[in-house]
């Protein structure tokens, strides 16, 4: 019997194999809602390298794996819900709004409640990490490489 995904699957339980598993062994996620959801499996099954792997690539050098593994070991997630996802903004922008839930083992049961951006970058998403600092001004090229200036792209997705 294949593993139920940790993500849930659209709505049901969904094995593994069928629904994040593709995405975590190279596969591109079609959308930003499966690729939040792809990413709350890998952070459940802590596979760190595909956290990594699909958050912005100009951002990547700037994230801490060990800090990663750490915050991925220490918690325990239940489940996802997702509360809404604008699969379009803009010429190449995405949001989920989501609920990942989790269960400390010392009673504290919480959600971590999140509004997530995403980018459509050469043929694929990617996870805007707001938390990362950006060493870029309003009328500078974006991150993203997008060819428009900085403010005019993710900056609204940033701050």
């Amino acid at each position: 019997m294949s593993l139920v995904c940790p993500c849930g699957g659209d709505g049901g339980a969904t094995a593994y194999d069928d629904c994040c598993r593709p995405f975590h062994i190279g596969g591109i996620a079609p959308t930003a809602n499966k690729l939040m959801r792809s990413r709350f499996s890998a952070f459940v099954l802590k596979n760190i390298d595909y956290i990594i792997d699909t958050t912005l690539p100009t951002q990547q050098e700037q994230l801490d794996k060990a800090a990663l593994q750490a915050w991925a070991d220490e918690m325990h997630w239940t489940h996802l819900q997702i509360k809404n996802h604008f699969p379009k903004i803009g010429k190449r922008h995405a949001t989920v709004h989501f609920c990942a839930y989790f269960d400390n083992g010392m009673g504290k049961v919480g959600c971590h409640d999140e509004l997530s951006a995403f980018v459509w970058v050469q043929d694929r998403w990617y996870f805007l990490d707001p938390t990362l600092p950006i060493h870029l001004t309003n009328k500078q090229p974006c991150l993203c490489g997008s060819g428009e200036k900085f403010k005019a792209c993710c900056a609204k997705f940033l701050f």
